[in-house]
């Protein structure tokens, strides 16, 4: 299919009469083309009238003399012209055109790092299968209904490294996500303060309008080399703004099974004090979870929080095709004006 007329030669194509190429016009007017279909009824009423009042001459013949010849169709053939002329008239009154619009989605963007702890708590199973499954679960969530911002990983556990640094590649991400487990990070505990500083670090050079930092964690610091509220001032330093989550349940918990395939449980307890105050300090909010419907509800809440604003730019380009059925309509009023005076319009009519 043509998408534009290039030289007069091509106005003359076949194709642009084709139903494909006239079902993808859109039309400026397009309650002109409910007068195509009145042209030929128009043209019959018209004949309808002329055959009930026309003059007519008496002529008597033998029978047998008057036969009927196909040439004497050549009369309507001036009509027939006449009423194609018309009809793509009205055709390209309707403006037939095609808009091609194109719209690009542009963010100015923001840095996310996720910071996830891989300490042994982490396999308590009060959460579906464990706290660390849970918290991936929520994470891969949380990254798909992300656009355009740079997210970042960082586990820890007695220690702390960074798993991939800001990104745009959510698949890869993803990638990471499911290659998270316990045997990351030999060293046992909880290095709050260090998994915070590795992350600092990682958004120290970023020029991103807003940047954030989401701590997971279940416990209180019990490794690394630096103090997690000294890490958290740090961050703020930076700008960077750090939610906190404590997920977990208090009292007895589920830790797995026992030779006889009976739940063990362990008495457990979260010290919330710290990570609420990181929370304060990098100014953003501290959240509970309990389960993980709660977990969910949390990240929701953040995305929610930390929403760009997606801006879009919209191209419109216009194409105006009524010019080829106007040079069609020309051409068809040209061969009426032909013929109409011809042989082929006969006065004596039978």
């Amino acid at each position: 299919m043509f998408s534009e007329a290039n030289n007069i030669w091509e106005w003359f194509s076949g194709i642009w009469f084709a139903p494909a190429t006239l079902l993808s016009f859109d039309y400026e007017f397009p309650i002109l083309l409910y007068g195509i279909p009145a042209v030929p009824l128009l043209f019959f009423l018209r004949w309808l009238l002329f055959f009930r009042f026309r003059q007519k001459i008496e002529i008597a013949f033998f029978e047998g003399e008057v036969k009927r010849s196909w040439g004497s169709l050549l009369r309507f053939v001036p009509d027939i012209i006449q009423a194609l002329s018309l009809m793509l008239i009205l055709f390209a009154l309707a403006r037939p055109q095609r808009t091609n619009e194109q719209i690009e989605q542009y963010t100015e963007g923001i840095d996310i790092m996720l910071v996830l702890d891989l300490s042994e708590s982490m396999r308590i199973e009060d959460f579906k299968p464990n706290r660390l499954e849970a918290s991936k679960e929520v994470a891969r969530k949380f990254i798909a209904g992300r656009f355009q911002d740079r997210i970042g990983i960082v586990v820890f556990a007695g220690d702390a490294f960074s798993l991939s640094p800001l990104t745009t590649d959510y698949k890869l991400l993803d990638t990471y996500l499911s290659e998270i487990d316990f045997g990351l990070i030999s060293k046992p505990g909880t290095a709050i303060g260090s998994a915070l500083g590795v992350a600092t670090n990682r958004m120290r050079e970023s020029k991103a309008r807003s940047k954030v930092m989401i701590l997971i964690s279940d416990g209180e610091n019990t490794a690394g080399n630096i103090d997690p509220i000294t890490a958290a001032e740090l961050a703020k330093a930076y700008g960077i703004k750090i939610y906190s989550i404590a997920v977990g349940k208090e009292g007895a918990v589920p830790v797995g099974t026992d030779a006889f395939g009976n739940t063990v449980y362990e008495e457990n307890t979260l010290d919330e004090t710290t990570l609420r105050k990181i929370a304060s300090i990098g100014e953003g909010q501290f959240f509970r979870a309990s389960n993980n419907k709660a977990l969910d509800e949390i990240f929701n809440k953040i995305n929610t929080y930390e929403k760009a604003e997606i801006k879009e730019t919209r191209f419109k380009d216009t194409r105006d095709f009524y010019h080829i059925y106007l040079t069609w309509a020309i051409v068809f009023f040209l061969l009426w004006l032909a013929t109409k005076n011809t042989f082929m319009s006969n006065a004596l009519e039978d």
